[in-house]
């Protein structure tokens, strides 16, 4: 299904899942304000890829940081017109057992997972609302959907992204805002590197294979923009046992220990890999 170009905001542009779908995006014929911390990280892509600054303009974005979203915005309807679009890429996530992990660690997966989408969210719905238009995609994780040990910062963070998600998206659907939460399984990224040495992240590897980046843009061009659902899992089947153990917690129990042990082999075989 196509769609006419629009102007865009998304997070997280330097590098993984939203520098793939910048760059596909950009293909497509929108324009875009790519944010990240990490400047260089998404100037050597555009440099590489010859955009002009017509196309695209890269801003520094620390997501934690309510006014710089909002200069970010103000900039943005400044240099490319009103914005139609906000997707809320950007994430954290470091492994940990719950009486290991530090106090900054809570912080940092609270404050640039969930305070960030939130303060994304604001920021978007701030401009969106008067005009009665735009789209705001958020992304969470199936592990929002159930209980993930190892990865509880990062399933809190999730849970409450897809509850402020929901909730907001009924807040604004009267104002003509649509909202789309997209729940992922594990997709290989720099995220999904980082976690193949640490044993108690081995649920994440369970799975048949990780998603790629490529399929994650495809569903964002064929389904989460045209179609604007309020939400959207990749892939089906993980994400129906992920809400079945959500579910009934008991079943993690049953199923944890089997999961883990297929998990770990696929650590290793995705370390070999590399």
């Amino acid at each position: 299904m196509s769609f006419d170009p629009q102007v865009m905001v998304i997070t997280g542009s330097a590098s993984g899942i939203g520098r793939h779908l910048s760059r596909e995006l950009l293909e497509a014929g929108h324009r875009l304000v790519c944010t990240d911390i990490d400047e260089e990280g998404m100037a050597r892509w555009i440099q590489a890829g010859g955009y002009t600054s017509e196309q695209v303009v890269a801003r520094h974005l620390d997501v934690r940081d309510g006014d710089a979203w909002r200069q970010v915005i103000e900039e943005a309807e400044e240099t490319m017109g009103p914005v139609d679009v906000v997707m809320n890429v950007a994430g954290y996530l470091r492994p940990g057992r719950v009486e290991e992990v530090s106090a900054a660690e809570v912080d940092r997966h609270l404050d640039i997972n969930t305070k960030g989408v939130i303060l994304g969210t604001q920021a978007a719905a701030a401009v969106m609302v008067p005009r009665g238009r735009g789209h705001i995609i958020n992304i969470g994780s199936l592990a929002s959907l159930s209980p993930v040990p190892g990865l509880s910062l990062y399933v809190a963070s999730k849970f409450a992204v897809r509850g402020f998600t929901l909730s907001a998206a009924e807040d604004l659907r009267p104002r003509g805002v649509a909202v789309t939460l997209v729940l992922l399984d594990a997709v290989k990224t720099p995220m999904l590197d980082l976690q193949a040495d640490y044993e108690e992240a081995a649920l994440t590897f369970s799975g048949k294979r990780p998603l790629s980046v490529e399929e994650v843009s495809e569903l964002f061009l064929r389904q989460v923009l045209p179609k604007r659902p309020l939400e959207v899992t990749l892939p089906l089947g993980r994400a129906t046992l992920a809400r079945a153990a959500g579910a009934a917690p008991q079943m993690s129990r049953l199923l944890g220990p089997l999961l883990a042990r297929k998990g770990r082999r696929a650590q290793e075989r995705y370390t070999e890999d590399e």
